[in-house]
């Protein structure tokens, strides 16, 4: 080696000897938090369709109730009828009464109108020798302004409810049941039952005596019988579902509680002062939220909490199952449970203004057999009815479509049977009566059989009158069998 180059190696180590070691460099801190984790990359690769199909569905569950109940409304418009007129049946309901959850055995007097036209008088018969009326007059969200006949304002007696707008500030008349509603749209919906010994016919002319008018322009009450036509209330589970929203939303006063879903309806373009005109992908994404709202409200009743039985070791529900507050609003102080309420309102409508105890009447349906199976539309099943049914006036077995829960439409044109036709049906030895239902009918008991065209059955029981040993449930009827 050179002299030159072991000097140089000589130098450079005699000062790395002496130099200080130079210390690691600690990792740079990171925020706790503000990413999602390590590895965990978004799921969305369309944010414009994703977030509109998520608030489409939030928002056809919560307006279940609003959009059901403004069928009504295209319905009585599509039998020729508009604000303030009475529809009347003058025959018990048959499957072109598109209703949910509606009854075979009393005539229906349904009716609507629009408060921002102005006050509106209903004037109600009182109760005669013959027939009563039993209902409910509610808002656009289906809440019971009031209920009326014996358990509502009037108590059977009859009078003039005068329904004031929201914002209403004239004079108020006297000799009024005054009702200032939360909503311009009001809606009602009676029945006139008959009492013993009267008809059907009866009971429809004792509706008939109804009134309905604008306070400031009383005209004479248009009356429509609908009882052979198609009255189609049911929802449309596809985009027609915000359409509707639209139209209900855009009317109303927007409530405190309901502003955040307002901004949501505003993402799918439901905006007062503005057109309804959705772009292809909000269609797409309302259509497919509108049928996955169905799909879910159908799995909660399909498969329900134990706690929601009427008797724990039965699959009977009560549909008049009322919030915590013993109200059918299913507004409490601290949330809305929007999904509780969806459910109600999905398969039925005119709940009362509150729970009332004890009920008059009790009201139950089953969805899955004694095994704890879903019903089938292919198979026949059995419900034995005990000889002394714990009722008043009477029992009641309706076998609706579980898909629509409206009645089904079959050739023999019988959605259910009741007490009224115990002379008609084929004993059990012990007096009591066993009822089938499904395609078709067991040999020699067809009049024992409700036809079902293979729908997936929905049976409905009524206790009309309910005693109390079915109210505090030492009574307890039997679960639906299926036929082997």
């Amino acid at each position: 080696m050179k002299l030159k180059q072991l000097l140089s190696t000589v130098t450079a180590a005699a000062l790395l000897s002496v130099m200080p070691a130079v210390a690691k460099v600690a990792p740079v801190d990171e925020p706790l938090g503000g990413t999602p984790p390590k590895g965990v990359t978004s799921s969305i690769k369309d944010y414009d369709y994703q977030l509109k199909y998520m608030r489409a569905f939030e928002a056809a569950v919560w307006a279940m109730p609003a959009v059901s109940i403004y069928g009504f409304k295209k319905a009585t418009e599509a039998v020729g009828g508009s604000e303030n007129t009475i529809l009347a049946w003058s025959k018990v309901a048959t499957a072109k009464a598109e209703l949910l959850t509606a009854n075979n055995t009393t005539p229906y007097i349904l009716a609507m109108t629009n408060l921002k036209k102005g006050p509106v008088v209903v004037e109600v018969p009182a109760k005669s020798k013959k027939a009563l009326l039993y209902g409910q007059i509610v808002d656009h969200w289906q809440y019971a302004i009031a209920d009326v006949g014996p358990i509502g304002v009037d108590k059977g007696k009859g009078g003039k409810y005068l329904l004031l707008p929201p914002d209403y500030e004239g004079e108020i008349p006297k000799g009024y049941f005054v009702l200032k509603s939360p909503s311009y749209r009001v809606y009602f919906a009676f029945r006139a039952i008959k009492l013993p010994g009267a008809t059907t016919k009866e009971a429809y002319e004792y509706g008939k005596q109804i009134k309905m008018y604008y306070l400031n322009d009383p005209k004479p009450t248009q009356f429509i019988d609908p009882s052979d036509k198609r009255f189609p209330t049911l929802v449309k589970y596809d985009e027609t579902m915000f359409k509707d929203m639209y139209d209900i939303f855009t009317l109303e006063n927007v409530k405190p509680e309901d502003k955040i879903m307002m901004g949501y309806l505003s993402y799918l373009g439901i905006e007062k002062g503005k057109p309804f005109k959705p772009d292809e992908t909000t269609k797409k994404a309302m259509r497919q939220a509108a049928a996955d709202a169905y799909y879910y409200l159908q799995h909660r009743l399909t498969y329900q909490k134990p706690s929601m039985y009427y008797w724990p070791n039965r699959h009977w529900q009560d549909v008049l199952t009322p919030d915590p507050n013993g109200t059918f609003s299913f507004v409490m102080d601290d949330k809305i449970d929007v999904d509780s309420r969806a459910e109600r309102y999905f398969f039925a409508t005119y709940y009362p203004r509150k729970y009332y105890a004890p009920p008059a009447n009790i009201y139950m349906f089953a969805l899955l057999d004694k095994e704890g199976k879903p019903l089938d539309g292919n198979k026949t099943y059995k419900l034995k009815i005990p000889k002394d049914m714990p009722v008043k006036q009477f029992w009641s077995l309706i076998i609706y479509d579980a898909d629509t829960w409206a009645f089904i439409y079959t050739k023999e044109g019988k959605v259910g049977i009741s007490s009224y036709e115990m002379d008609k049906l084929v004993k059990d030895k012990d007096g009591g009566v066993t009822l089938y239902f499904g395609p078709t009918p067991p040999k020699g008991l067809e009049s024992n059989w409700i036809p079902t065209a293979g729908k997936r059955p929905a049976p409905a029981l009524r206790f009309y009158g309910a005693e109390k040993e079915v109210i505090d449930k030492r009574f307890v009827m039997p679960d639906i069998e299926a036929l082997e």
